[in-house]
């Protein structure tokens, strides 16, 4: 018995030692000084270093998966030195607690996380939320060339880590964060990262336990980063794909046939679930079957109350075989069309939005109006901008929103530094269109298409995206650098397998947020006269190019596929493209390129004037701009840099700016309060050097009376100058100093008559005499 007890206590005595050395034990960190924020090169670990998820345990890690691991939060945290990890748990105020079993850098992370600075960005300053926004656009990790605005606050917050990447800046948004970003309007709100920020408890455990192959331990969203380095990627994602079951792979390509969104009742009738069990938002699908093993793996996302959507990312896999098929179907059809030519008479050709963006954004900072974020865009400012560029009402409203969408309104954090100030007006024409394509900010479902003039709990978005997919193939099958009638694409619309499901989408949708259905043919009609000309898609034309805003017959319209648009609509961003460089057609005219970056063309509009919009933009740098960009602050050699930095500087605008650079003289700026009109010289000198009144004059005055300092109020200055014999009235708005008698001032004191002395000393040496005119008046 003493012998048991004996052995019980050794083996208590050896878990407490134990386990109070891993409370105390630290790790190993590099002592390289680096600065604030700044992860070493060296942050990425081996393969043992982190947890892999059950599918990629046995296998080789990709590069790109390497790179995502060192996106970890803990990871990053474990790649600071010491200094740097206590200085940010001290500026954010978490306590590190040595005796806990897990580490600082594990302790700092679960802190950090549960801040609700990315979940609520309305707490960051406006620059600090678009720096956000752009990384995650850029999957967590953007490369730089400087330090861009707002990136300070996040680097103190931990919420932005940044580390040397050759000659540029990586900024890099820890995985644990990116997925708990707020959705924001130029993102595709059915999108992974979308569906995954709002997903319930249930659902993000789930995933979690099922990547990480164990019970997901809180808080969530650092168990969650395993699962991201899969969903995130698609080369993995559709190895993932490809290992699911039979089962569950037809019921997934059943709810992409019917547009990707079911609810509960249908999803249980595809899944054939003989079982229903209701609840209060009615039928509830169970945990168990095909249904819960897609959800688990990220495949399908439960929104409240009642729907199952499947990502856009997964949908594109799923019908990518389906696509291939449908293109096959209607190749008849496009023979028909492409056998005869439909070269309109007449066509109006569309330019790319990037440089009228520009202008709009030129304008808006001029009018004056603030617009908070979140909000929708007034009316009355849009219709004033539609009036100022002669553009209709409709299609500025569409590029104001996507401008707003990608923060080009945004002008205290934009710079050359971070997207969109640092692209070229054509890469922003393309940024555009992707914003409208993601479907986040702009929808044609509605009567009003701007989704930020909606409360944002009721910004359901429709499925307009799958009527925009439709369009965009049928311009591809149809429109490949030839023109197509209207009424030929129109029957190619409807005869595609897709219209049948989005109009039961359509139905649904619409009893959600309470407006009449839509139908989906004038959802696609809107899209193809309205948005995509807008974008620099589509040419229209026809014997009356006006049928694009109602009027005439849509059987003269014809379309056509710009070489823009077939660039856009590709799955590859680059290609070739027409290179438009800026330069001066007039001596004051700079006609704005396709290779001017965004920032430096905004900077120039404290200077200039826009000239024109047709078919680029034209800055007018006139005599009368280069003055107001003066009056605004700036010096001749500013302005002569801002010029340069778009385009040489023409012989004539160069001498223009030499002329209001010469100085011809200096002034100073004194603060007066007012001035009191002293005509008598005499006694304008008495009042400026004899004590009590000397103390309320500016010295020196312009001739003809004195100017009184700030702050003097009139009782005071006429009982000061009263004192001296001098009366001061007020007549018709004007104060005048009278002299009160003929006599001379009474004699001082010794001690007054040497304060005056020194008075006078103190303002040049002079000597005043007071000498009385003949008639007694100033």
């Amino acid at each position: 018995m003493k012998k048991a007890t004996s052995r019980t206590t050794k083996t208590s005595a050896k878990r407490g030692a134990k386990a109070k050395t891993r409370g105390r034990a630290k790790p190993t960190r590099d002592k390289t000084p680096v600065k604030s924020g700044v992860v070493p090169d060296s942050d990425l670990p081996p393969d043992s270093e982190a947890p892999q998820s059950s599918r990629a345990a046995g296998a080789i890690a990709s590069a790109w998966a390497m790179k995502a691991r060192g996106r970890r939060l803990d990871t990053i945290l474990r790649a600071l030195p010491e200094e740097q990890l206590l200085g940010l748990a001290k500026r954010v105020g978490i306590r590190v607690d040595e005796k806990k079993r897990i580490d600082g850098p594990a302790q700092v992370a679960r802190a950090l996380v549960r801040l609700p600075d990315v979940r609520e960005p309305r707490r960051l300053p406006g620059a600090s939320v678009e720096l956000l926004r752009r990384i995650a656009e850029a999957r967590g990790s953007l490369t730089v060339a400087t330090l861009p605005n707002g990136l300070e606050i996040l680097v103190r917050r931990g919420i932005v880590f940044a580390r040397h990447v050759g000659e540029g800046i990586e900024l890099i948004l820890p995985t644990a964060l990116l997925i708990q970003l707020a959705s924001w309007e130029s993102e595709d709100p059915r999108s992974l990262r979308a569906l995954l920020s709002d997903a319930p408890f249930e659902t993000a455990g789930a995933i979690a336990n099922h990547y990480l192959g164990r019970t997901a331990a809180p808080p969530i969203a650092l168990s969650l980063e395993p699962a991201w380095e899969i969903l995130g990627d698609a080369d993995r994602l559709r190895e993932e794909l490809d290992q699911i079951a039979h089962q569950e792979r037809r019921l997934l390509d059943q709810l992409e046939q019917v547009g990707g969104e079911v609810d509960t009742q249908e999803l249980m009738d595809l899944e054939r679930e003989p079982m229903r069990v209701r609840g209060a938002y009615g039928v509830a699908a169970g945990r168990r079957g095909a249904a819960f093993s897609l959800e688990k793996r990220g495949f399908l996302f439960p929104l409240h109350p009642n729907r199952y959507v499947v990502p856009t990312e997964v949908a594109v896999l799923i019908g990518a075989e389906r696509s291939a098929r449908r293109k096959e179907r209607r190749a008849a059809i496009r023979g028909a069309v492409v056998a005869e030519d439909h070269l309109p008479r007449r066509a109006r050709f569309s330019t790319a939005p990037g440089t009228w963006a520009i202008a709009l954004a030129l304008a808006f900072k001029d009018s004056g109006v603030e617009i908070r974020g979140g909000l929708g865009t007034p009316r009355s400012l849009v219709n004033r901008l539609a009036q100022r560029f002669g553009r209709e009402t409709e299609t500025t409203a569409l590029i104001v929103c996507l401008s707003r969408a990608v923060g080009l309104w945004e002008q205290e954090g934009l710079t050359r530094a971070a997207p969109p100030g640092g692209l070229t007006t054509e890469e922003l024409s393309r940024q555009l269109f992707d914003a409208w394509r993601r479907g986040g900010a702009w929808d044609e479902a509605r009567p009003d298409a701007e989704l930020m003039r909606v409360a944002k709990e009721q910004r359901d978005t429709s499925p307009v995206g799958v009527v925009r997919d439709m369009v965009v193939d049928a311009l591809q099958d149809l429109g490949e650098g030839q023109w197509v009638p209207y009424n030929s694409l129109y029957d190619y619309l409807k005869n595609d397998p897709r219209t049948g499901s989005i109009t039961r989408l359509f139905a649904r949708w619409s009893e959600r947020v309470g407006i009449d259905s839509p139908d989906p043919m004038a959802v696609a009609r809107r899209v193809l006269l309205e948005s995509l000309p807008a974008l620099g898609v589509v040419d229209l034309g026809g014997a009356d190019v006006n049928a694009a805003s109602g009027s005439g017959e849509l059987a003269s319209l014809a379309l056509r596929l710009t070489a823009r648009g077939r660039r856009y609509v590709s799955e590859s961003k680059g290609g070739p493209s027409i290179q438009e460089p800026s330069g001066f057609s007039e001596p004051f005219e700079l006609t704005i390129g396709t290779d001017a970056i965004v920032a430096d063309v905004l900077d120039l509009g404290a200077c200039s004037d826009i000239g024109g919009l047709q078919p680029t933009l034209v800055m007018d740098l006139s005599r009368a701009a280069i003055s107001r960009g003066l009056a605004s602050g700036l010096d001749a050699d500013t302005m002569r840099q801002r010029i340069e930095a778009i385009a040489p500087v023409s012989a004539e605008l160069s001498a223009a700016l030499e002329d209001v650079g010469t100085i011809v003289g200096q002034a100073s700026l004194t603060p007066a309060g007012g001035f009191l009109w002293v005509e008598d010289h005499d006694v304008r000198e008495l009042l400026r050097t004899r004590a009590p009144a000397a103390d309320l004059f500016v010295d020196p005055s312009p001739p003809g009376g004195l100017l009184t300092l700030p702050g003097v109020e009139g009782d005071r200055l006429k009982r000061r100058c009263r004192a001296l014999g001098v009366d001061v009235e007020v007549e018709e708005g004007q104060t005048r100093a009278r002299r009160h008698s003929s006599a001379p001032p009474p004699m001082r004191s010794a001690t007054k008559l040497r304060t005056s002395s020194a008075s006078n000393q103190e303002a040049g040496g002079r000597r005043v005499s007071w000498r009385p005119t003949g008639n007694g008046k100033s």
